[in-house]
């Protein structure tokens, strides 16, 4: 089932002459995982921003083509009813964060008491966020008590709690350690797997290969290439785009190591090692 189509999408911002979006088309299955990497300023945050509506109903601007979510139109569609299909998690999780609430568990309960989510579900939604993004332990802690980190995981059990069919990701991890970011990216393939559909923009290329079901690549406002991970950071003229490829990709280029079931360059840490063992048969 296609859960996100994206027909020829331009956006030109108020008061700019060039297009952030250049007018691309794309589909997403239901339950799929989506990564979308490219340098700064190749419009990344703003495809994300015309994913759940904020491009054109907040930042206005000039707007062609149309992006369905299922049978909705987002720029025909309410914002309060685009809500429920799709959440948003932004890089800065400050952004996200209500500051009227004095626990973490009482935080993450803003959304669903607005949705009027009974009493009893909206426990069980709460305790499966928190559990999935380790941080039951924080639950009665003031949100401003946390470190970035923390907090950032806060924010993603807040969208996770209400249940949208389309979950878009702006660089959730850039304030995670190491640790954390793995803790995120599991959690959201867990999601995934589940059948929620997963778009996510981030700069960590090993996670982005090892995770992502495909792989979209932007500059300057336009769709590069979609496809998997092992196609996408195995092409060639990758750095044109301001992009480097994962640094177990990188090792085997220069070794000259290739995937023997599809000849492509290996992109995960799996990958390179079997490259590797197969090569010194």
């Amino acid at each position: 089932m296609t859960k996100i189509t994206v027909n020829d999408l331009k956006y030109k911002y108020p008061l700019t002459n060039e297009l952030a979006l250049k007018g691309f088309s794309f589909t997403v299955e239901a339950g799929e995982f989506i990564g979308i990497i490219g340098k700064s300023r190749s419009g990344k945050s703003t495809l994300c921003q015309a994913l759940v509506g904020l491009v054109p109903h907040f930042f206005k601007g000039a707007y062609g083509g149309s992006v369905h979510i299922g049978t909705m139109e987002v720029a025909t569609s309410k914002i309060a009813d685009l809500a429920l299909k799709v959440g948003l998690v932004f890089q800065n999780p400050f952004t996200q964060v209500t500051g009227s609430k004095l626990t973490v568990y009482e935080e993450i309960a803003f959304g669903l008491e607005n949705m009027g989510i009974d009493r009893g579900e909206m426990k069980e939604r709460i305790d499966h966020a928190l559990y999935l993004l380790d941080i039951y332990k924080f639950k009665e802690r003031n949100p401003f008590d946390l470190s970035g980190g923390q907090m950032q995981r806060m924010a993603i059990a807040g969208i996770i709690a209400m249940r949208p069919e389309v979950l878009v990701l702006d660089e959730p991890t850039s304030q995670l350690d190491p640790q954390g970011s793995e803790e995120v990216f599991k959690a959201i393939q867990t999601l995934s797997k589940e059948g929620m559909t997963v778009v996510m923009v981030e700069h960590k290329m090993e996670k982005m290969a090892k995770y992502s079901d495909r792989v979209i690549l932007m500059h300057e406002g336009a769709i590069i290439d979609i496809d998997t991970p092992g196609k996408i950071f195995s092409r060639s003229n990758l750095m044109t785009y301001g992009v480097e490829a994962p640094i177990f990709t990188q090792i085997c280029q220069g070794l000259g190591l290739r995937n023997q079931t599809d000849s492509l360059y290996p992109v995960t840490l799996q990958e390179a090692h079997s490259a590797v063992v197969n090569n010194r048969k």
